[in-house]
Parts: structure tokens; sequence; C-alpha cells
């Protein structure tokens, strides 16, 4: 079956996109979670959703929805379907591939940070410089 394509001198333009919003994972446990990124990463947790079925499906799926907020209004979330179940990583996609980046104010505070996670016993396998700050 051929794809059907709208003509896109009708459509309205793309509305510009202003930052990110939030980005969501799944999280086994909502708590151990939260002590992680609120009380050794210092983001407050901003916002907590319950529900017993997903909006946009309508879908009976009980959850957790929570959001920790970074300086610069966007967001860090995590869904936790109560299960105490973790994402299961792809097979065909290495470890290091998916992965989230945090941006500090400087390289001292990065190495700060680092040294704090490691103090709290939590491996980190080193600092990245993506050349593009």
């Amino acid at each position: 079956m051929a794809a059907v394509l709208k003509d896109t001198r009708t459509l309205p333009a793309p509305a510009p996109i202003q930052q990110l919003h939030h980005y969501a994972y799944r999280a086994k446990d909502a708590e151990e979670t939260r002590h992680f990124y609120e009380d050794i990463l210092g983001l407050p947790l901003y916002h907590i959703i319950q529900s017993d079925h997903v909006p946009s499906t309508g879908e009976y799926c009980p959850y957790t929805h929570f959001f920790f907020r970074l300086q610069d209004g966007s967001f860090i979330a995590f869904f936790d379907l109560g299960n105490d179940e973790a994402a299961l990583p792809s097979p065909n996609t290495p470890l290091w591939v998916n992965h989230i980046s945090f941006r500090l104010d400087s390289q001292q505070a990065l190495r700060d940070m680092k040294e704090r996670l490691e103090a709290h016993g939590i491996e980190v396998l080193g600092i990245t410089d993506h050349h593009i700050f």
C-alpha cells in the first residue's frame, strides 16, 4: 500500500520550538529515583501525576508520572508503572548510546558533581565535552 502524502502547500508552517519541555524515562522505583535526582543531584521534585488511565489513549495502566525541574525551566520526568520493573535496554544498541547530559556552569562545577556522585557510590564513566557550547 502506498503512503498518502498531504499537499504541503496547504499545511500551516511549523511553529518554532522554543525549548525542551520534558524528556520522560521509565523508573523502576519512584522513591529511589526521587532520592537520586532530588537529594543527590539537587533537582527539585516539581510535579506529580497519579492516574489509572493514560490520557492520550484511555488505556488502563496505573502510573505515577513525576517531574524534576532544571534551572532553565525544562524537566526530566519519569513513569513508575508500579510493577517494580525497569525499562529493558535495546539489544541492538550499545549502552553508552542512550543517555541524557546536563549542562553545568563550569568545568569545575562538573568535576565537583562527578566527585559528589562518586562519593555516593555512583559509577561515573567520565566527563565528555561535545564541543557545542
